[in-house]
């Protein structure tokens, strides 16, 4: 069992810039794909950025991309989530997901085996 722990959230203005930190414990997780998932208030939870662990290979969804970059300390366990040019409409719950070799399909879309409990970030205008 992998237990993921998030935090680095809070209320920023727009325009500024937050790190999330994913903390994992239970086992190793070098080898595991470590990502990022958000869930706005009212509408669905979605993907935001994966780093595949094997390969080091990131991928982002397109809202994100070029603003956010997620890296891993495997020395550490942890993961992060470097936030940058942040807008009113990145508010939400950013949750913590990792999990073993899997599709890339299903890092993002329906995410890993393992979920945090979430971090708010709350962009003000």
């Amino acid at each position: 069992q992998v237990q993921l722990v998030e935090s680095g959230g809070g209320l920023v203005q727009a325009g500024g810039s937050l790190r999330l930190s994913c903390a994992a414990t239970g086992r190793t997780i070098s080898t595991y794909a470590m990502g990022w998932f958000r869930q706005a208030p009212g509408k669905e939870r979605e993907f935001v950025a994966v780093h595949t662990g094997r390969g080091s290979l990131t991928y982002y969804a397109d809202s994100v991309k070029g603003r956010f970059t997620i890296s891993r300390d495997n020395a550490k366990n942890t993961v992060y989530l470097q936030m940058t040019s942040l807008q009113p409409e990145d508010t939400a719950v950013y949750y913590c997901n990792a999990g073993g070799p899997q599709p890339l399909s299903t890092m993002m879309g329906r995410g890993m085996d393992y979920w945090g409990k979430g971090t708010l970030v709350t962009i003000s205008s």
